[in-house]
């Protein structure tokens, strides 16, 4: 890898696009893999001593109002049914909540194993038990995640008995609704006038908070979808993938760096308007950093764009300046 970063990008250019990101796609599953063997181990389910599994009519004979609100759902149609699987998928309401003998003797919030808010029950416990069946698939790396580690638990997005959104049984009607009553930076980003396609709003080619991140988990801080930024986006941006001829190293480093993904006052996402944005990193020999009139072409319209429209790299031999 050490060897790999020090090559040219002629010789990574060599490599081809299936080369370099085959390489970069192994690099992460070096990583992943050492995070799977560094993550904490997950908590067991909770038990309840001396307790038997009684008939899931047992269980309806106090809790009809209960059986009502899970007949349309996803568990409600899968629990205690013909399409069960497994130990405890067969048992209905006891493959969450545990043995029920204890709790047909003794009725009471210390027989049962009790989820959701107001729960006696540890955070990393609850999770358990929702992932004696959810382990595997988006879920595998939800211990250690950023959401575990500040006791999130499932109930806090998911409602399982009364669940508001169509897919996923979410406790509000959208992913966007949901993830704002955390989030509310990146929900007001979204109001700005540049800004990603919203579902809520109903706009082409809408995206909702998971098309980008795994809340459940992921090898990357932000719980992105992929093992880079850049990788994430040129998953839509295809044209901005490279490998080019002449590369930004702005770009290759990260997408971040000139743009905010999640809405901007300056089109298009930019952090900063150009030709501002440009000069942070670039010195002033060639284009001096003091204001520009209003009708300079290095601020009108497309800014340093105008002269070099190719940013994001260029594969023209005399596109070493991205003009063409």
């Amino acid at each position: 890898i050490a060897e790999w970063t020090r090559t040219s990008v002629h010789a990574r250019r060599r490599m081809g696009p299936g080369g370099l990101w085959g390489l970069v796609g192994l690099v992460g599953a070096f990583v992943g893999a050492a995070l799977l063997m560094a993550a904490p181990a997950r908590a067991e389910a909770p038990k309840i001593p001396g307790a038997t599994y009684v008939a899931s009519d047992t269980c309806k004979g106090c809790h009809e109002d209960k059986f009502k609100e899970m007949e349309n759902t996803l568990h409600g149609k899968l629990l205690g049914t013909k399409l069960s699987k497994g130990l405890l998928q067969p048992h209905g309401c006891q493959a969450c909540h545990g043995p029920g003998s204890k709790h047909v003797e003794n009725p009471g919030p210390t027989t049962i194993i009790v989820l959701g808010k107001g729960s006696s029950v540890p955070a990393h416990e609850q999770a358990a038990v929702c992932l004696q069946c959810h382990s595997r698939g988006k879920q595998i790396l939800w211990a250690g995640s950023p959401h575990e580690s500040r006791d999130v638990i499932c109930e806090t997005c998911h409602s399982i008995h009364q669940p508001e959104s169509p897919k996923h049984q979410l406790k509000k009607a959208t992913e966007m609704e949901l993830c704002s009553q955390c989030h509310m930076v990146k929900t007001m980003q979204f109001q700005r006038s540049s800004h990603m396609p919203n579902s809520d709003r109903g706009e082409a080619g809408s995206l909702v908070c998971t098309s980008c991140h795994n809340p459940h988990g992921s090898v990357t801080t932000p719980l992105i979808k992929a093992i880079s930024i850049n990788e994430l986006c040129t998953s839509c941006h295809a044209d901005k993938r490279g490998p080019f001829l002449w590369e930004h190293p702005a770009v290759l480093e990260s997408c971040m760096n000139c743009h905010q993904p999640h809405g901007s006052n300056n089109p298009p996402l930019l952090r900063l308007r150009q030709p501002r944005l440009c000069q942070q990193c670039h010195d002033t020999n060639r284009h001096p950093t003091n204001p520009y009139a209003q009708t300079d072409r290095k601020v009108f319209n497309r800014s340093c764009l105008n002269c070099h429209p190719n940013i994001h790299g260029s594969n023209h031999p005399s596109g070493v300046f991205f003009t063409r």
